[in-house]
């Protein structure tokens, strides 16, 4: 009896030791993003392949994203690599990619897997829709 107490206890703590490291990943914020599609500041978002950063949103800043497809994309600016650093990714040119200025860790935009170790996992990406005259970011 004390043996399976004693086996249990062991179980129970290394469970509670390894619950998922809150480090490895960009942590939940609020994102509630609402913009005019003709704001000056989204132009880039005209064509395929633009990209802007909104600052102010999720943990390090919003990267919004014109996808091949026509629509859009929204992940937060924080690296994958090593979150708890919150290091904000950067645009690369042409702005397919984005940087991680710590680690020199890439990213994708078109969907936001990483290409480039030392990343292995994708950017946190946010829900993006369009009514045709604005732009809402959420998640």
């Amino acid at each position: 009896m004390v043996k399976r107490l004693g086996i249990m206890v062991f179980i129970i703590a290394l469970n509670c030791l390894s619950c998922g490291k809150a480090s490895d990943y960009v942590p939940n914020v609020s994102v509630n993003f609402q913009m005019a599609l003709t704001d000056p500041r989204l132009n880039a978002l005209h064509n395929t392949g633009g990209a802007v950063i909104i600052n102010g949103y999720g943990v390090a800043g919003l990267i919004i994203y014109r996808q091949a497809t026509g629509g859009y994309a929204a992940y937060d600016r924080c690296s994958a690599y090593l979150p708890q650093n919150k290091c904000a990714v950067t645009l690369d040119n042409p702005t397919l990619t984005v940087t991680d200025p710590c680690s020199g860790a890439k990213w994708l935009l078109e969907d936001g897997t990483p290409t480039k170790a030392p990343a292995v996992k994708s950017l946190k990406a946010y829900s993006v829709n369009t009514n045709g005259f604005e732009i809402f970011v959420q998640n």
